[in-house]
């Protein structure tokens, strides 16, 4: 059992998490007393279950698209593909399972989240491919990991509008940062087997780069907040939210691995900090 957990990552829960706050950040973004999150909790533990089936989806895609690659990666060569642990019709019919239960619980919601659902799972299966083409795959990944912040807002108000509009860049800013820290774990090896990301872009001025994309996020938020007419309290919590990608910044060395995936892994904290500025604006 333990190949099959290491294909879904199922033993490491960074990835479903940051999938999963954005999906919250909607929902709590459509609730607007705390009776209504009440009423929402159906929705929470829906988008919880949901995006633990459709991350490990995104993984088996993945790593069947990159299964030759993965060899020649420090980091990933033990993956159950790439190290033949696991066959590609094996990792194929548990895609297909996968996408399936994704599928089952996407059909419970309305007309609306579901176009967005699938339209969200071809953005799936398109970005594993990015990074053999474009140095900004980690655009695509923003663009796909945020979407169930769309869905989630879509799946209670029916509809989309510029507050929600807000949010979901603000996921999309926040992708581009913490990819861009995660993918230099990897540059080395990636620069040898041709693969490209915004780490290789952008090198020795990622911080920089970094900076900038959290800045966005903030500045993100800060309008969702004003369109969404939040109380004062969220602003108090964007002050918190920014002392800690301030900290991630100042933290960041792009030669130290190890540290990069603390980081990397710290962005749950961001997630969470979000959904608790959300939360108390509400309550």
């Amino acid at each position: 059992m333990k190949k099959y957990s290491q294909l879904l990552r199922l033993d490491q829960p960074i990835g479903y998490l940051l999938l999963m706050m954005p999906c919250f950040w909607g929902v709590l973004a459509a609730s607007n007393s705390y009776q209504e999150v009440s009423e929402n909790l159906y929705y929470f533990l829906i988008f919880a279950v949901g995006s633990v089936v459709m991350r490990s989806a995104g993984c088996v895609i993945n790593d069947l698209f990159d299964k030759d690659l993965d060899k020649y990666v420090l980091r990933t060569a033990q993956r159950p593909l790439a190290s033949g642990t696991i066959s590609s019709t094996e990792a194929i019919i548990i895609f297909i399972l996968l996408n399936l239960c994704g599928l089952a619980i996407l059909l419970t919601l309305n007309l609306l989240a579901i176009i967005i659902g699938l339209i969200s799972f071809l953005l799936f299966i398109v970005y594993p491919l990015m990074k053999r083409i474009t140095y900004w795959p980690q655009f695509f990944l923003g663009i796909t990991f945020n979407v169930g912040c769309l869905i989630g807002y879509a799946s209670i108000e029916n509809i989309l509008n510029i507050q929600i509009a807000f949010l979901y860049l603000a996921g999309i800013f926040w992708t581009l940062g913490y990819d861009t820290i995660y993918a230099h774990q990897d540059r080395s090896d990636d620069l040898n087997i041709g693969i490209k990301s915004t780490a290789i872009l952008f090198g020795e001025k990622t911080k920089y780069w970094v900076t900038l994309f959290y800045s966005f996020m903030l500045l993100s938020l800060f309008s969702f907040g004003v369109f969404n007419q939040t109380n004062f309290l969220f602003f108090i919590g964007l002050f918190f939210i920014a002392m800690h990608l301030y900290y991630q910044i100042k933290k960041l060395d792009i030669n130290d691995s190890n540290g990069c995936l603390k980081i990397f892994k710290s962005n749950q904290q961001v997630g969470i900090l979000v959904v608790l500025a959300i939360l108390i604006s509400i309550l």
